[in-house]
């Protein structure tokens, strides 16, 4: 069994669709060696359950907090001014406390202001019920991926479910970065060679690989060290990000596809070594003399599998 993507945009605008139409575009997919990849099994549907679970809590928290500030902004003014300068937590706790009264008006205002505050809570609650859940799932399942920095139960989550429960579907790291859309895609012409930015893959992986870009910008010390160096080279703020996300992807795939324990903090060791360190070492290279990335925080832990280095990975993060 193979896993068929949707028939090209081009050819469906030019035959149609229908299941019949469907049914043959994937088996010529699958006939001629396109489609080669092995499809997703089921040992990740809890953690996709509980995240989407838990997405759903925080979208409709944001929705019932976004009513608070509407009503508030067309209430009368005794309420706008005793509950407009209240911010956070501190307004949700004054509103859940609130006993309507007064005329017709101020007690419906009251009312539904009361009722949004105590939902506001209520998924509070619930969704830090089940990121605890989702954060014990993650856990045991990959212990090593929730281990590494700037990894938290969300993006670990997305990232596993992306990948799968049966990450040796993923041949490269290379292919896991264009299914994270991380990977530079060739705009070449002429005598013009260049990349262009992807705009495809799984869109939730990679919003999961900018947020922990940015964990790491604010606090990791080789991450604002290699920041510092690139904005020195006058590179923007956004492409540094770019070369992060590919940098991550590539520390993200070796997680999936390496069974670890969760290392010591004191045990970690950095990705790079610093010129000035007393004893650099020297990178390891595989028995065909290829060398290895930069080992992860997850790698620097017990491991019992280890993928095989490819020789057409990507150069390491400072060469991008």
């Amino acid at each position: 069994m193979v896993e068929v993507n949707r028939p090209d945009r081009a050819e469906r605008r030019r035959i149609g669709k229908s299941d019949p139409i469907d049914a043959h575009a994937a088996a010529r997919a699958a006939l001629s060696g396109r489609a080669s990849s092995s499809p997703k099994d089921d040992t990740v549907a809890g953690i996709r359950a509980l995240h989407n679970a838990a997405r759903s809590a925080v979208k409709a928290r944001t929705a019932a907090l976004n009513q608070i500030t509407h009503i508030l902004v067309t209430a009368p003014e005794t309420i706008r001014a005793k509950f407009g300068q209240l911010k956070g937590t501190d307004r949700i706790d004054a509103l859940a406390r609130l006993r309507p009264a007064g005329d017709a008006v101020h007690t419906a205002v009251l009312t539904a202001l009361k009722s949004l505050a105590r939902r506001v809570r209520e998924l509070t609650a619930e969704h830090q019920a089940l990121t605890r859940a989702l954060d014990s799932e993650v856990t045991v399942h990959n212990p090593g991926l929730r281990a590494v920095y700037g990894v938290g139960p969300d993006t670990a989550a997305q990232l596993l479910v992306t990948a799968g429960g049966n990450p040796e579907r993923l041949r490269t790291e290379a292919s896991f970065a264009a299914l994270c859309g991380a990977a530079p895609v060739p705009a070449s012409s002429g005598r013009t060679n260049r990349h262009r930015l992807s705009r495809g893959g799984d869109r939730a992986a990679n919003a999961a690989l900018y947020r922990i870009a940015l964990v790491r910008m604010s606090g990791d010390p080789r991450t604002r060290d290699y920041v510092a160096r690139q904005t020195a080279a006058g590179r923007t703020k956004k492409e540094i990000i770019r070369l992060l996300k590919r940098a991550i992807a590539r520390e993200m795939f070796r997680c999936p596809t390496t069974t670890a324990t969760i290392p010591n903090i004191a045990d970690l060791r950095p990705l790079r070594q610093s010129k000035n360190s007393p004893s650099p070492q020297r990178p390891a290279t595989s028995e065909s003399g290829t060398p290895r990335s930069p080992p992860s925080n997850a790698e620097s832990a017990e491991t019992t599998t280890s993928p095989t280095p490819t020789a057409t990975g990507s150069p390491p993060l400072d060469s991008q």
